[in-house]
């Protein structure tokens, strides 16, 4: 089986959209509002996607950065939930991993994550588009990120 490309649009092409968890992660590098959705909305799936973060961290600069990351999502968004309408587009979105030779288990998170904007006709703004790929009817927005920059190297 192929594997179908995710039906990817250019940034600001919607008024709404929802942002994936690497894309919420990624928000203080990116540097163009114009690469995000006038409305930015994030699911309940990623909100859980993000707790998970301080709870696994190795060191404690770590834990105290990503619980407030946490935090900050948390204060920004009212997330959408994961409702009966979104349980029923993941049947769809499940549907079209294994039509892709995808594993649905292995993309659960972004399978949800798909599904809750389906479920409300919104496309999803993602850094990494690969991670939905073969999700037949949704339209994914990729978002570029600047490179980071290393200590002592200039920007550019």
């Amino acid at each position: 089986m192929t594997e179908r490309p995710a039906r990817t649009e250019q940034p600001a092409s919607h008024l709404r959209g929802v942002l994936d968890t690497s894309t919420v992660i990624m928000l203080p590098r990116i540097t163009e509002p114009a690469d995000l959705p006038a409305e930015p909305l994030i699911t309940a799936v990623t909100l859980a996607e993000l707790t998970v973060g301080p709870l696994v961290a190795t060191t404690a600069s770590e834990r105290a950065a990503r619980q407030a990351h946490v935090q900050q999502a948390e204060a920004d968004f009212d997330p959408l939930p994961f409702d009966a309408p979104a349980a029923r587009a993941f049947g769809r979105v499940a549907a079209s991993l294994r039509q892709a030779g995808r594993k649905p288990a292995a993309r659960a998170y972004d399978a949800m994550i798909a599904a809750t904007a389906m479920s409300r006709g919104l496309p999803v703004y993602t850094c990494n588009p690969a991670d939905f790929t073969g999700i037949d009817g949704l339209t994914v927005v990729a978002v570029p990120v600047p490179r980071q920059a290393r200590a002592g190297s200039p920007p550019g």
